[in-house]
């Protein structure tokens, strides 16, 4: 053999592809990786489902069946082996070369590889793939196995596919069909890495538990190379009919990879013939070790052995088309994340196992990242055909993901253990998933993974001793508070974790205007009700502005009321909880993102603009923050320290005009709260530092606050300095109502009397500064209030 064929050679069949509904159908261009809807929508035969009811119109997309079809052909070296590798087909289909079926799929959540050696002898063949409709598979399963319980009208539960496809309470049913992964042909000789799974744990120096498994054509002796940082650490001998290999290497002083701080190292596997690389496998690994306290209840992470406050967001897809996301995408929206102060965010059980560039961009960024297995809000039958798809996709993606040193945790479902007491599921007997969450998962991480903790669920209280959404064990999902109770309600209890939580608003104007046609736009036009998924979402909204603002007087002063009420509502919550650390070990808002345009917990919106509540988190997860939180003592000043280093200094607390009333000498140590008594008044203002803390009993003022705005014309955009004579509380300034595509550098700003600030805008062509005078471009609370 020459040095050539030695090497697994790669032809990528991504790019141009046919698609038909039927074989005799004219053919539609389609792009591969991709989704039907996608392709539809490029060649003009679909309108845009974000728009307007246009959700409705394309349904039938979901309901029917189609074809991908190409001509391939093997054009590398002469190897023993092709193969035919599918990372991802969504998600039933048969797949025929050269007209003869080399396999079918029933899982959106794994990869697929065949041996198609003989069938590419004579030249280029037609590879066609037939995807059955997922609606056919989804309730021919349901009538085999009998009806389950489920939070939404859909069959989601009786198939292998991202469950928010079907409709979710933020997102439109839009249920796909396509190669929505990358699809190459793998040429390879003798033998190929067929997983590489490194668990790298740290405990005052680095260890690497490496296990490698091997695919051969032949029986041959061969070699496994272990370089890390370029050198060599291991070799592994393999005899001829060994088909795993397994080192454990001491690598001694490393830097360890901490949250926000990414230290990450270059491993390199070689699978030898001889002197011959047959396979490489590289990757940049960290080494952490991960534990979860659960004493008396609590849960608190630790990594390295030091406890960490969870400052967190869940993540949903990024798009309701996954396919269509990129790793720039990924990168922008993850690194957004980091700007906020998040430190965790949580893959939800919805949605899908992210692509390789998600987990690498967290690994760089040291954003830690809690893995959902994919069950949500369901009952889920444990029989076959789907117990052996779980089993299989687990394995698969605790192996696939076990490389990425931001993973820190898998959890085996959302809130299945909880809703199925919580809401009386389950009255036939049928099983409903609890062995895939108690056995079945745990098993896998354990044989697989043991590097990371396993959690049955979330919400969980550790055992079916306590109520599965206590307070008091384990993980906490609060959704009292926004269905049924005010946002101040956060404040009657301290959770040992929060999971979920959060509070509706919707995204932002021109957001909101670009998919609603109605005319006039109205909270409750049809439009806007149909970008709102949730159970009387608007109803909440009102019932929970009621007691804050009363009744908003237009839509735009309904917009800005229900934005600034999120915020509040968020606030309210996130400080109540940090002030009890390390009692409640953190908390992840419900949401980060969206996947469309639509009313939701998100604080960026389904267009990627940032919500007033992006920029709050920035405030609310700083390092270093003041909070005013009551007490059954009185009110009290918590100094949260979530920095390595002590925090010293002197606390000034004044009125709103400045008169000084208080001082306080703190010294906070790291990673800890400090609380001070502080008077009980209507209004007080907290420093330490340069950080400050506002506290008002009323929720707002009718006074004119004197606002006098400057703007200055700067490159790239808009300088706008706004002066205080009085108190203007909540100053909001939307850039996208002065252009689509602008930007501004905070939320809503809150000035003291005589104080300043300047919005930094920024916009892709020039602004004239007379723009920012348009109605509700800058506004603030008492002149919204005035009008009502």
């Amino acid at each position: 053999m020459t040095k050539d064929v030695h090497m697994l050679h790669i032809e990528d069949l991504g790019g141009p592809w046919e698609l038909r509904e039927k074989a005799d159908d004219p053919a539609i261009a389609a792009t591969v990786p991709g989704c039907v809807h996608v392709d539809l929508m490029n060649d003009g035969r679909l309108p845009d489902p974000f728009l307007d009811d246009n959700e409705k119109a394309v349904a039938w997309v979901g309901r029917t069946d189609w074809q991908y079809r190409r001509d391939v052909a093997w054009t590398g070296p002469a190897h023993e082996r092709v193969d035919l590798v599918f990372d991802g087909l969504d998600t039933v289909a048969a797949i025929a070369l050269g007209g003869v079926e080399i396999g079918t799929t029933r899982n959106m959540h794994r990869s697929y590889r065949y041996d198609v050696t003989g069938l590419l002898a004579d030249g280029p063949q037609p590879l066609n793939v037939r995807f059955t409709s997922a609606y056919t598979e989804a309730e021919q399963v349901r009538d085999l196995l009998g009806a389950r319980d489920n939070a939404y009208p859909e069959p989601f539960n009786f198939i292998r596919k991202m469950a928010c496809g079907f409709g979710w309470d933020w997102g439109p049913t839009l249920v796909t069909a396509g190669i929505w992964r990358p699809v190459r042909l793998e040429g390879w000789s003798t033998a190929r890495l067929a997983s590489v799974r490194p668990l790298a744990t740290f405990d005052g120096a680095g260890r690497l538990d490496l296990s490698v498994d091997i695919e051969r054509t032949r029986a041959r002796d061969l070699r496994v190379r272990v370089l890390l940082g370029g050198r060599e650490m291991s070799v592994l001998a393999i005899d001829g009919l060994e088909k795993n290999a397994h080192a454990s290497v001491e690598v001694g002083a490393v830097t360890p990879w901490k949250p926000l701080e990414a230290a990450l190292h270059d491993l390199r596997v070689e699978l030898l013939d001889g002197d011959f690389v047959l396979d490489r496998w590289e990757r940049r690994i960290g080494f952490r070790t991960v534990t979860i306290d659960r004493t008396g209840g609590g849960f608190v992470f630790h990594l390295n052995g030091e406890p960490v406050l969870i400052k967190g967001v869940n993540w949903i897809p990024d798009d309701i088309f996954p396919s269509r996301m990129t790793r720039e995408r990924y990168e922008r929206r993850l690194r957004e994340a980091v700007d906020a102060g998040v430190n965790l965010i949580r893959v939800w059980g919805g949605g899908i196992y992210e692509s390789r560039d998600f987990y690498e961009v967290c690994d760089e960024l040291g954003l830690m990242v809690w893995q959902d297995f994919l069950f949500a809000c369901a009952d889920y039958p444990e029989e076959e055909p789907i117990f052996s798809e779980v089993v299989a996709e687990a394995r698969e993606n605790v192996a696939r993901l076990a490389p990425h040193p931001s993973l820190i945790t898998w959890n085996g479902n959302n809130e299945n253990l909880w809703l199925h007491g919580a809401m009386g599921w389950g009255s036939s007997g049928a099983t409903w998933g609890s062995l895939y969450y108690l056995e079945t998962l745990p098993a896998i991480v354990a044989s697989l993974d043991p590097s990371r903790p396993y959690q049955a669920g979330s919400p969980w209280s550790g055992s079916w001793e306590h109520e599965p959404n206590s307070t008091e064990y384990g993980t906490f999902h609060s959704w009292e508070v926004w269905n049924r109770e005010d946002y101040l309600n956060y404040r009657n209890s301290a959770p040992r974790f929060v999971a979920e939580f959060g509070w509706q608003a919707p995204p932002a104007w021109t957001t909101l205007r670009e998919a609603v046609s109605d005319e006039p736009m109205l909270p409750d036009s049809p439009g806007v009700l149909h970008h709102q998924k949730a159970e009387d979402g608007n109803g909440k909204l009102a019932r929970g502005l009621a007691p804050h603002f009363g009744t908003p007087s237009s839509t735009e002063a309904w917009h800005y009321l229900t934005q600034l009420n999120q915020v509040r509502a968020v606030r309210t919550g996130v400080e109540h909880w940090r002030s009890h650390w390390p009692h409640t070990g953190g908390s992840i808002l419900w949401q980060l993102n969206d996947l469309w345009p639509v009313t939701s917990w998100a604080a960026i919106d389904g267009a990627g603009r940032y919500k007033p509540l992006y920029f709050a988190l920035r405030e609310m997860y700083a390092g270093r923050a003041l909070t005013i939180q009551p007490r059954d003592s009185g009110p009290v000043l918590a100094v949260l320290n979530d920095d390595a280093a002590e925090w010293a200094g002197t606390v000034h607390l004044t009125s709103v005009d400045g008169s000084e009333i208080a001082t306080e000498r703190v010294s906070v140590p790291a990673r800890s709260v400090a609380l001070v008594p502080v008077p009980d008044v209507d209004a007080l203002v907290a420093r330490l530092d340069g950080t400050r803390a506002l506290f008002f009993k009323a929720d707002f003022s009718y006074d004119d606050p004197g606002l006098t705005v400057d703007v200055e014309t700067v490159p790239g955009g808009l300088d706008v300095r706004v002066h205080a004579a009085g108190l203007a509380r909540d100053l909001l300034l939307q850039p996208d109502r002065i252009h689509p595509r602008a930007t501004v550098d905070q939320g809503f700003v809150t000035l003291l009397p005589g104080e300043s600030t300047v919005f930094h805008v920024r916009a892709p062509i020039e602004l004239a500064p007379a723009l920012v005078e348009a109605p509700w471009v800058l506004t603030e609370l008492s002149t919204v209030m005035s009008r009502s």
